[in-house]
């Protein structure tokens, strides 16, 4: 076992501008069911770029439900990463719930009308193409076998055909052509339209300097000296510790650490140590525990003053 202090080796990525102008600073997290999300895409790369956030994908496709290799957004961010974030100053919490339902008690009768008139607007254009599209196919399919679609008459020609036909022995049957069929047109329906953004109508929540600190676990104070030092975390659950530590971009580097995050004075079992540290040397990794050194006088101070933070690393030589 010995003292460890990580190394800090961070790629350097150049920096979109164009994308960064858009987005504000601090920028929101939105706080549902009790989750830190993230859903706009350019928001998500700048955090991974600058911040070293990683987060989680949790979106699914919508008509592959099970299709799981290919998540989208949003992004779910460990309630460590929130924190963090909050406490530097880059992002804050936003309530969704509660920020929508007084935005949509704040809109005027006339914006909601607006907003009803958009979406009947947007939806009657989606049902016209789909309209366009079905009747493209049946075309297609007439032809296949060998019929023709009857072509929209006019009501004087309709009621002269009515008249020729009566005329006409049942039993003529001269002149062949192929048969046509008649496809009855259906009254266009709007199709029922679900926003996929609240921004707008709804206004872009502001910080709120009065916003709650997300609650983190006690491994906490180890996740945030592995970030100050340059570090990207992903959940460690798969490996049986808090995280997988990695020396830069998760999709560039392996991680080198498994950490656990423990109270300094906390007793642990030694067993649990033999077994984290010989699984890590397993998969070319090393075990790395540590926490936030504390003692009586700092817990009674008063400030905002971070305790440091003492790490250790567990090889086996052997393996």
């Amino acid at each position: 076992m010995a003292d460890s202090t990580p190394a800090t080796s961070t790629p350097t990525m150049e920096p979109d501008v164009a994308s960064e102008a858009t987005i504000p600073k601090p920028f929101p997290i939105s706080h549902i069911a009790g989750r830190y999300l993230l859903f706009d895409v350019n928001v998500i790369s700048y955090a991974r770029r600058t911040h070293n956030i990683t987060g989680v994908l949790i979106g699914t496709i919508p008509n592959l439900s099970q299709q799981n290799v290919f998540l989208g957004i949003p992004l779910e961010l460990q309630p460590e990463e929130a924190r963090v974030l909050v406490e530097q100053g880059h992002a804050f919490i936003v309530d969704d719930a509660e920020v929508h339902r007084k935005g949509m008690m704040a809109m005027s009768r006339e914006q909601r009308l607006k907003l009803l008139r958009e979406m009947d607007r947007e939806g009657m254009e989606l049902a016209k193409a789909e309209s366009r599209k079905a009747e493209e196919r049946s075309t297609k399919a007439l032809k296949e076998k060998g019929l023709t679609r009857k072509e929209k008459k006019s009501d004087e020609s309709n009621s002269s055909a009515a008249v020729e036909g009566s005329e006409t022995s049942l039993f003529d049957s001269k002149g062949e052509t192929p048969t046509a069929v008649s496809v009855s047109e259906k009254k266009l329906e709007p199709v029922p339209i679900t926003p996929t953004t609240s921004y707008p109508p709804l206004t872009t929540p502001s910080a709120n300097a009065a916003s709650q600190l997300p609650d983190v676990p006690k491994s906490y104070p180890l996740f945030r000296y592995l970030h100050s030092k340059g570090y990207f975390t992903m959940p460690g659950l798969r490996f049986g510790c808090h995280y997988s530590v990695y020396p830069g971009d998760t999709l560039r580097f392996h991680s080198h650490y498994l950490a656990t995050g423990l109270d300094f004075d906390e007793e642990f079992e030694l067993q649990d140590v033999i077994g984290g540290g010989r699984l890590a040397n397993r998969v070319k990794k090393a075990y790395l525990i540590g926490g936030e050194v504390t003692s009586e006088n700092d817990k009674e101070a008063e400030g905002d003053e971070i305790a440091p933070v003492r790490t250790f690393s567990i090889e086996w030589a052997a393996m």
